[in-house]
């Protein structure tokens, strides 16, 4: 019996190894390679009918409007300079809201949001969250903030087949990134919760609303200044 403890134990070991080896695979390299697809890409890809069109176009750091990219920060996670991937007061909070309410709103972080729409399948249970933790954390702890950012604004839906900023740019405004004025980054921002359902070149009032208070929260913020912090070293 001792004998099969000591195997089943060298099996639970090797079974983690190789599950923390394959994790840092998957997300080591794109500290420095841009990722050609994620899983909810394919994702898309698989579930769409026959005309489904995927729309990207990578935009670097350097090439990304700062005031796009600040936008963003503001609609998303604020907090995001400053956190290791987990807004903890806004989970609580979410936590709180869903015993008065019944419903889950959401609290993931941009890390998190990475983390997803990298390497995991759609839908909600215990085990994909677990996964979403560990990817987060192995995120924040192999890419700059910088880094994180430039890949979720290269990868974030923002309609049918449109993926990044760039993309979305064209696709909504009929022009690049870099020429979207701070109304129209605002509206592309405040659109990302339900990007499938918003149109930001012809928005409701309620998306209006949310992209007014979005340019006031960025001048509460300081500007693109904010930004400084996710320089890399």
């Amino acid at each position: 019996m001792h004998r099969i403890y000591r195997f089943l134990l060298k099996v639970l070991l090797l079974t983690i190894l190789t599950f923390v080896l394959l994790s840092l695979l998957l997300v080591l390299p794109f500290r420095w390679v841009n990722p050609p697809i994620t899983m909810v890409m394919a994702d898309r890809w698989i579930t769409s009918n026959e005309d489904f069109q995927l729309r990207k176009t990578w935009l670097s750091w350097d090439e990304m409007p700062k005031h796009a990219a600040l936008a963003v920060i503001t609609s998303e996670d604020q907090k995001f300079p400053l956190h290791s991937g987990f807004d903890l007061k806004a989970i609580q909070q979410a936590l709180k809201e869903r015993e008065r309410r019944g419903g889950l709103r959401g609290a993931s972080t941009i890390s998190q949001q990475v983390a997803k729409n990298m390497y995991l399948w759609t839908g909600r249970s215990w085990f994909r969250k677990g996964l979403e933790v560990w990817f987060t954390l192995l995120i924040e702890l192999s890419w700059s903030k910088q880094r994180i950012l430039e890949i979720y604004l290269n990868i974030a839906e923002w309609g049918p087949g449109v993926f990044g900023l760039e993309a979305a740019s064209q696709y909504h405004f009929g022009r690049s990134a870099i020429n979207l004025t701070p109304m129209q980054a605002a509206l592309l921002a405040s659109s990302l919760p339900s990007p499938l359902n918003y149109n930001p070149a012809r928005p409701a009032q309620h998306l209006l609303k949310r992209a007014e208070w979005n340019l006031q929260q960025q001048r509460r913020l300081g500007g693109t200044s904010w930004l400084e912090p996710l320089k890399q070293p």
